[in-house]
């Protein structure tokens, strides 16, 4: 085992995990922390005045310090009226529903019909038993904030040989949802995940980390190896320290606070590393791809400031306000209904002011922040079903194609990227069921294709009217039922 892990250490040794971590920790992290703050706008307790507390959302850190700052000794009557409106949420959801709303259904592409139905048979029930549709939208969330996210195939590899020995090379139908249990689908955040890549070319992966610190690292994952709990004040300073799951082409290795607590090898991949990387959107030459939430962070701020602004003006107008002079204790008998004030002063007087007045300027900033938001994410508000008047007639399909052409385009780049990792997951899956010998599959037969739904309301009249003239044109059965989203037997979806 030593011999086989050992490479692992010779392409990463211990000062150069130290110092990949560390680089992490320092330029990427915060990147990625304050994108995921931005999407989810976290409320977090802030303590005021008297030992009060109000909460700040995550969002408020945008604002201008005009908006933000306090008078003496920190008092919050001082603090100006700040309104948030989360504006990057609803539109990282409407993508992610639009990308895998639907089910995905995993067509194999080998020749014999037996061997093609048993494999869509095992991928089904491997990726069903990884969480299936619930997997693939975590994946596309965490891919779309952060840029790009990762797949990790877990294999059971001594239960995988003992169930290969008993099927001898031919599992029937019945055994390969017993044998889809041998294999875990997990996603791999990018705050966590960190990569050590070929230098001289970055798509090629030497050897990958999966880091927790000490503060998350505790119990519940020191259980899971079997060994002990981060050791707090005791542990090591350095950018180890936690948990530290080491992945190369020949095995793991888990540490926790430096001290080696698993080490197991991989046999049956051939040398490939169990990741998948997902890039969101294709960026050239760079391992991290282009997510939805980093471009809408200004237009957000702006949006944020425009209606704090609008609100502590309408604030300010709509209330009437007075100014009293000469008059003893007005300020503590509240103005209301019937009240009475009475003084000697003959120079006292009450002027009122205030009162709401339109501002077309401001409305029409804040609407063309809105449009900005819309074309640099692509997401119009009808694609959450917020209608709004004049879009144009939508009775049509293609009308609402249109009207959604930016976010179709967008989805169809994004299946390529998305669907490239669930291939490569589901042919490392039948890699290794080859070479534990449950399932005889020739590498040439170990093609998958991935056959994805229409995310727009669909006519169904019309694609049972399209689908019966491809049958009559002699296209395969199979493949028609694929575009409908079924099957022969009605499974094989993830």
């Amino acid at each position: 085992m030593q011999d086989r892990l050992g490479s692992c250490e010779t392409i990463c040794d211990r000062q150069s995990i130290e110092a990949t971590l560390d680089a992490h920790r320092r330029s990427v992290l915060p990147r990625l922390e304050r994108w995921w703050a931005y999407y989810r706008n976290d409320a977090e307790p802030v303590p005021s005045a008297g030992g009060d507390r109000r909460s700040r959302l995550a969002q408020e850190r945008g604002l201008p310090a005009r908006l933000t700052r306090r008078g003496p000794a920190d008092d919050d009557r001082t603090r100006r009226e700040v309104v948030i409106e989360n504006d990057i949420a609803w539109r990282v959801h409407t993508m992610v529903d639009f990308l895998f709303g639907k089910p995905v259904r995993l067509t194999s592409t080998a020749r014999d019909e037996t061997l093609r139905r048993r494999i869509e048979i095992l991928l089904d029930a491997a990726w069903e038993a990884s969480g299936g549709v619930a997997l693939l939208q975590d994946m596309a969330l965490l891919g779309h904030v952060y840029g790009h996210v990762d797949l990790r195939l877990r294999i059971d590899e001594a239960d995988l040989v003992l169930l290969g020995a008993i099927a001898g090379g031919d599992a029937d139908e019945d055994d390969l949802a017993e044998i889809a249990r041998a294999f875990h689908i997990e996603v791999i955040e990018a705050t966590r995940g960190v990569p050590i890549l070929d230098p001289h070319d970055y798509r090629r992966l030497l050897a990958y980390l999966i880091h927790i610190p000490d503060a998350v690292c505790a119990a519940g994952l020191a259980g899971a190896t079997g060994g002990s709990a981060c050791t707090g004040a005791g542990a090591s300073k350095s950018a180890t320290r936690g948990y530290l799951e080491i992945i190369d082409a020949h095995g793991h290795r888990i540490e926790i606070d430096g001290a080696l607590v698993e080490e197991r090898p991989s046999t049956l991949l051939g040398g490939t590393i169990p990741i998948a990387h997902i890039q969101n959107v294709s960026q050239p030459f760079r391992y991290e791809g282009l997510g939805e939430v980093e471009p809408l962070v200004p237009l957000q701020d702006e949006l944020n400031t425009r209606l704090s602004d609008r609100a502590s003006r309408v604030t300010m107008q709509t209330f009437k306000m007075y100014l009293a002079r000469g008059i003893d204790g007005f300020d503590e008998i509240p103005v209301g209904p019937g009240q009475i004030w009475s003084t000697d002063n003959l120079d006292a007087s009450i002027e009122t002011f205030g009162g709401d007045a339109s501002s077309p300027s401001e409305d029409a900033h804040i609407g063309e922040i809105r449009e900005a938001m819309d074309k640099v994410s692509g997401v119009p508000p009808v694609a959450s079903g917020v209608v709004r008047a004049r879009i144009g007639n939508l009775s049509s399909a293609n009308a609402l194609r249109i009207t959604l052409m930016g976010l179709l385009s967008k989805n169809a780049r994004k299946r390529v990227t998305y669907g490239r990792g669930i291939e490569q997951i589901s042919e490392m899956i039948l890699h290794a069921v080859h070479h534990a010998g449950v399932l005889q599959i020739p590498p040439s037969e170990r093609r998958i294709r991935l056959a994805w739904q229409d995310p727009l309301p669909s006519d169904i009249e019309g694609e049972i009217r399209a689908a019966r003239g491809k049958l009559e044109l002699g296209i395969d059965s199979d493949r028609v039922l694929g575009e409908l989203g079924y099957s022969a037997q009605d499974e094989g979806v993830i």
